[in-house]
């Protein structure tokens, strides 16, 4: 019998960038190879505690959402027991203990194949001082810099500061940042000198624990690169992806870590936008860092190209962040690899290097593969709405999750004007709806009319406006294609909340007192409508699109003032405002599946810092925190669960949705008895690696690319009616 190499994904970790890492190691094991390897996903938590991770915790939004849970559900181990569990470590921690030799000493003690450098290139690496100096030893060139000692911090006075950069020929602004650390955490662009002994200060106790030495280097002025390398593990031969040219988005000076993992944020272009032999000028200077540095198997270099064509080498990485839109994936998609693809080749490079490769190939070539008919599916991603950058984050997960064994998946981007065009894998990795419409060619364009001769199943994976209204849901109708999620009449009826919250007060359900302003009304008598709203409620209340989700625009506000500002910028993009009372108790947030017999998944409590949650505690890895299941009784959890389930039957939804709600305790309801107010319900809720509706999927078993799985079955038994009788082809829904 095939015996699979055993993987460990390790995830977390001691440093800083441990929710980073935790992006990193879930999508390792979302596209691990199946086939080949069994995945054991281990979570080292902040004090050093080694776990084997359950799957239910592994798609959670934030690490604080599951650690105090580790202890009562996961299998506590020790790192010696890792001898008997993996035979090899995939190493998805960054930066402190993690990148600099420490792990690397550890799994070579119990001699435990890993992936990436050695122990003396993870070190140097990660020591920027150390490492600068050895690149300008090797004529490489790196920005100037002086390094501030620890000793030195409290004591340096601006002025000695001052002529000392002056002495090394570096002046205003300076770039300030810790010697070892990543992400851009800790990094401060100085611009007037008082600044300096702040920004000193910031970046030598960035990490708490342990204080670290800072370089103060010049700004170099150029266009930003990253550029991956990886090893033929063929020919031994150095591989240069082709770079990516970072832009930051405007007014902003640093490419900081909200714009390097939020959806949608800062431009990236793959490759550059520049000639030929300036790219081929970036990947032979970062191939040359690599074997200076002696980096193995991949090395990210960061850098710049100043306007003399002068290739900068600014850091130096031995891993990189493994996210499912970072450089790494990206640049790996211009040359045709896939993300399985590519995690495949690097776990090949390092198996070859120890000589485990070969028996791996051999035992693969004696399997016999059962090859069944695949369900050819378009997934619609992007769209026209102000939810098209999370569209495009929850399409190419679904593409990247979808089983290769059962589906042949057909990413479709939907331009502003609703228009189809066939996206290649380098296209689909793109950071931005933007960039990916300025990369589109005629030759992509299809009609809608086409898509019933190329697919049997279409994904819907837009998410407000046409995508979500039921535009396009009427559209497949016509066209004879199921697809997921509901029907023409339940779309068009949530994606307008005063209408689904009116008609959902008439079947007996509690939803949030409001009142729909038009923009017309507004505009004709802008001190009548405060009147009508101030008489209606007290402050605070809530206001927000009508027709809008992920929390565009959505405000608290507790004056006049403030409900007129936020009114007009709502009326900037839309013709009617939802004004609400603001409910109190806890916000819930819960996925239903089924069709006929829907069942509410484990409700998660969303922890808003604000009062209401924002985009980035939605989207941006480690800002938000959901609690999932909430921290309530478990029969107040069945009332939720029961409730949600008669919303979702009452309206007709079909496939999946989620329904964000409040529960109220008998202290909190103005009733005197609990309840559950409902907030919203999502046809087409975020399918983002993080988003909730995957973790509470995990609660009752379902992976990913399971719960994805029973999506695309739920819509195929909907609509069976649609492809009865096409002989040319069968498609099962068991």
């Amino acid at each position: 019998m095939y015996k699979k190499l055993r993987v460990g994904v390790l995830m977390g970790g001691k440093s800083i960038e441990r929710e980073v890492s935790f992006n990193s190691g879930r999508t390792v094991c979302d596209h691990l190879d199946t086939f080949r390897y069994d995945i054991i996903p281990l979570f080292q938590t902040q004090n050093g505690t080694l776990y084997i991770l359950p799957w239910h915790f592994l798609h959670r939004g934030k690490i604080t959402d599951f650690v105090d849970r580790l202890a009562n559900e996961a299998q506590l181990i020790n790192w010696d027991d890792l001898k008997k569990i993996i035979d090899f470590m995939y190493i998805a921690t960054h930066g402190r203990y993690a990148e600099d030799g420490t792990l690397q000493g550890l799994l070579t003690i119990l001699g435990i194949p890993y992936l990436g450098s050695d122990i003396f290139t993870s070190a140097l690496c990660m020591d920027k001082v150390m490492q600068k100096t050895t690149l300008i030893n090797n004529g490489i060139t790196v920005p100037r810099s002086i390094t501030i000692y620890p000793d030195e911090v409290k004591k340096l006075t601006v002025s000695a500061l001052i002529k000392r950069l002056r002495n090394n020929k570096l002046t205003v602004p300076y770039v300030v940042k810790p010697s070892q650390e990543g992400s851009s955490l800790g990094i401060t662009i100085v611009f007037e000198e008082e600044q300096l002994p702040a920004a000193i200060e910031t970046a030598c106790f960035i990490e708490p624990s342990k204080k670290q030495p800072v370089l103060i280097e010049e700004k170099v002025v150029g266009m930003e690169f990253s550029c991956i390398t990886l090893t033929d593990y063929h020919t031994g031969n150095l591989l240069p992806l082709p770079p990516t040219e970072i832009v930051p988005e405007k007014n902003s000076h640093l490419f900081d870590y909200k714009q390097k993992y939020m959806p949608g944020r800062a431009h990236k272009f793959t490759p550059p936008r520049c000639k030929k032999q300036l790219i081929k000028k970036i990947q032979d200077t970062c191939m040359q860092v690599t074997t200076i540095l002696g980096i193995k198997t991949i090395s990210r270099i960061d850098g710049f190209v100043t306007s003399d064509e002068q290739v900068i080498i600014v850091d130096p990485n031995t891993l990189s962040g493994m996210g499912p839109a970072s450089f790494l994936f990206r640049e790996a998609a211009e040359i045709g690899m896939s993300h399985t693809q590519l995690i495949n080749h690097l776990i090949e490079t390092d198996l070859k290097r120890h000589g485990m490769l070969e028996k791996i190939l051999q035992q693969e070539k004696k399997e016999i593969k059962i090859m069944k008919k695949k369900i050819r599916v378009a997934i619609l991603l992007g769209g026209g709405s102000d939810e098209k950058e999370i569209s495009l984050e929850s399409g190419r997960n679904i593409v990247y999750k979808l089983s290769p064994q059962k589906y042949d998946p057909l990413p479709i981007f939907v331009n502003n004007n609703m228009t189809l065009y066939i996206l290649n894998q380098a296209q689909l990795v793109h950071n931005s709806t933007q960039e990916i419409a300025e990369l589109l060619k005629p030759s992509q364009q299809i009609n809608w009319h086409d898509l019933a001769r190329k697919v049997d199943f279409v994904f819907i994976a837009l998410h407000g406006g046409q995508g979500e209204n039921g535009t396009v849901q009427g559209t497949l109708e016509m066209l004879g294609l199921p697809y997921n999620g509901s029907s023409v009449l339940t779309s068009a009826l949530c994606m307008d909340k005063y209408r689904t919250a009116q008609f959902l007060r008439n079947n007996g359900f509690a939803v949030p007192h409001s009142f729909l302003l038009n923009k017309n009304e507004w505009e004709s008598d802008q001190q009548k409508s405060i009147d009508n709203i101030t008489k209606m409620f007290s402050f605070p209340l809530i206001s927000k699109p009508a027709d809008d989700g992920c929390s565009m625009l959505v405000h608290k506000v507790v004056t006049n003032k403030e409900l007129i500002t936020a009114i007009n910028n709502i009326f900037t993009k839309k013709n009617q405002v939802l004004i609400e009372e603001l409910v109190t108790g806890m916000e819930l947030t819960v996925g239903i599946i089924g069709n006929d017999s829907p069942q509410a998944l484990p409700p998660s409590q969303a922890v808003a810092q604000q009062g209401i949650l924002s985009i980035e505690e939605k989207f941006l890895p480690g800002a938000g925190e959901n609690q999932t299941p909430a921290p309530l009784a478990d029969e107040t959890l069945v009332l939720v669960q029961k409730t949600v389930e008669h919303v979702y039957k009452t309206l007709q939804c079909k496939g999946y949705a989620r329904i964000d709600c409040f529960y109220q305790n008998k202290n909190e309801s103005p009733t005197g008895k609990e309840r559950v107010v409902i907030l919203e319900v999502n046809t087409l809720p975020g399918m983002t690696p993080a988003t909730c509706i995957f973790h509470q999927a995990a609660e009752i078993g379902l992976k990913p690319m399971d719960f994805i799985d029973t999506i695309i079955k739920l819509g195929l038994q909907e609509h069976q009616s649609y492809y009865k009788g096409r002989k040319e082809k069968e498609i099962q829904t068991d």
